[in-house]
């Protein structure tokens, strides 16, 4: 995946979540979230409630970074896989096509195998949906992208904004 912004359509985010609503009851997870390269967040299901999302994101971002610097130092390209473990909670992270970062909080009601087992599936159908996504944008004009909107359409915008400020001088 190229290391652009991504465009996200409606029918892949209902994809997207709907595979991380399923991975949360087939991982007896607490929460999975979905998150870019950058620390952006995708998309998240489960018990998301009391979590900070954007920090939660950011984060797990600048954590991946660093564990790419840390297996660089030892002679790997990366390490796929990330886990934490708590008293209480554990997260488990793990790269999607080498540029999205699946979040999996548990706690005492799963286990890592579990966790492991269902993400390695779910992962496979996520990285599936971002192949699409990545197909169905290329194939898209910008034009398209942006809904259609046209030199002349901005023109008009800015004339509308310049017509409203002489008015009001």
């Amino acid at each position: 995946m190229p290391s652009t912004q991504m465009i996200m359509y409606e029918e892949e985010y209902q994809k997207i979540s709907s595979i991380l609503d399923q991975l949360c009851q087939d991982a007896k997870s607490k929460a999975c979230y979905l998150v870019d390269q950058n620390g952006q967040l995708i998309a998240q299901a489960g018990q998301t409630q009391g979590i900070d999302a954007t920090s939660l994101a950011s984060l797990t971002a600048g954590s991946i970074a660093a564990t790419s610097g840390l297996a660089k130092l030892l002679g790997e390209q990366h390490f796929s896989v990330l886990f934490h473990e708590g008293k209480d909670q554990h997260i488990h992270l793990t790269s999607v096509g080498g540029q999205i970062i699946l979040v999996v909080l548990f706690d005492q009601r799963s286990t890592i195998g579990l966790v492991r087992l269902r993400v390695k599936k779910y992962s496979q159908q996520l990285s599936q949906v971002f192949t699409l996504l990545e197909e169905k944008a290329s194939n898209t004009s910008p034009s398209a992208q942006m809904g259609e909107i046209t030199d002349d359409d901005i023109d008009s915008l800015f004339r509308e904004d310049l017509d409203q400020l002489f008015r009001e001088s």
